[in-house]
């Protein structure tokens, strides 16, 4: 088993968060998304993983290698793909096309789920969906009398299904995608400027292809900061249900109370101050005469006199002395 993540856009629905790392490295629950997006698939896949390609854009050296050591973490070797220009998710993945080679799974890095992830050995494949009220703004899939995939939408205007895939893919055979992405390419077939996976989808379906549901008990989005958010609150919820210390050990806490569940990094100082539930904070951050809940905290970012809940603070920010509900980026000071 294989997995390709396709990860290489910057997340424009999260800034100022992403204007200084990539959307898939934003930490929920004190982990960055990806990270917790790959370890979920390997906690609850039976296959052996053999390798896992990132496909990225100019991250830098750094990233890099801190994705290659998630993949190895899990004894999966670890490879580094790049999609230069942002020409669609069919085009992602097969910037990784030397994975596409047998048993596969697909993976977008903006999302984290709870589901039943057995793999039908009598399917082509598995598209994990999730019901929702509102499938204008996703791509959707119909299914037919035998629960089996038979078209894909993306973004429909007039309702034909509210069955959403949230970008988690199965495929018994990477060589068959691969196939199907070559001819999107070779003949241009391109909407909205971008190659569209759920083109080739189709064309494997209209091929023969037999491809089933996955059921999808929670769907985690990480598209803007209120949903990131929420991410956050039921990532630390799902970690207190198994008993996931996720305070560090050195934090000091002088006159204070933290209200699990909560993520508090290493060497954090909360003084006079009452910080949860549902709050992460991450290293070297320092919270003083504030009251915190239901809020990201990133590195190194000082929060004094303040009230903060469903909000999102960046790297090394500074934020003093008022009640708000706010997303503030990295290096970035109100006071």
């Amino acid at each position: 088993m294989k997995i390709i993540v396709p990860m290489a856009g910057r997340g424009s629905r999260l800034r100022p968060h992403t204007l200084t790392i990539p959307k898939p490295l934003i930490p929920v629950g004190g982990k960055p998304i990806v990270h917790r997006l790959v370890e979920d698939i390997a906690s609850i896949c039976s296959d052996k993983i053999e390798e896992i390609a990132f496909v990225i854009g100019d991250f830098g050296a750094e990233v890099e290698q801190e994705l290659i050591q998630v993949a190895e973490n899990l004894g999966a070797k670890g490879s580094i793909h790049y999609q230069e220009q942002p020409l669609g998710t069919a085009h992602a993945v097969y910037c990784a096309k030397e994975l596409l080679e047998g048993p596969v799974v697909v993976a977008f890095a903006d999302t984290l789920f709870k589901a039943d992830f057995k793999l039908d050995a009598t399917v082509d494949g598995i598209l994990w969906v999730k019901q929702i009220e509102d499938p204008s703004a996703f791509g959707v899939i119909q299914l037919n009398e035998n629960n089996e995939i038979i078209d894909f939408v993306e973004k429909p205007q007039t309702f034909v299904s509210d069955l959403a895939m949230i970008g988690i893919y199965y495929f018994k055979k990477g060589e068959d995608l691969k196939k199907e992405i070559e001819f999107l390419l070779e003949n241009k077939i391109i909407k909205s400027g971008e190659y569209q996976l759920p083109d080739a989808l189709r064309r494997l379906t209209e091929a023969g292809n037999k491809f089933k549901p996955g059921k999808v008990e929670e769907w985690l989005d990480c598209g803007n900061k209120e949903v990131t958010v929420h991410t956050n609150q039921r990532v630390l919820e799902y970690d207190l249900e198994k008993g996931i210390n996720n305070i560090a050990k050195d934090v000091l806490s002088e006159n204070s109370v933290i209200i699990l569940p909560c993520y508090i990094g290493e060497n954090v100082k909360i003084v006079n101050s009452v910080v949860g539930p549902h709050v992460a904070i991450g290293k070297d951050s320092i919270i003083e005469n504030s009251i915190v809940k239901n809020t990201i905290i990133q590195n190194k970012s000082l929060i004094i006199n303040a009230l903060l809940q469903d909000s999102m603070i960046g790297n090394q920010a500074k934020y003093q002395g008022k009640i708000a509900d706010i997303s503030l980026g990295d290096f970035s000071i109100i006071a």
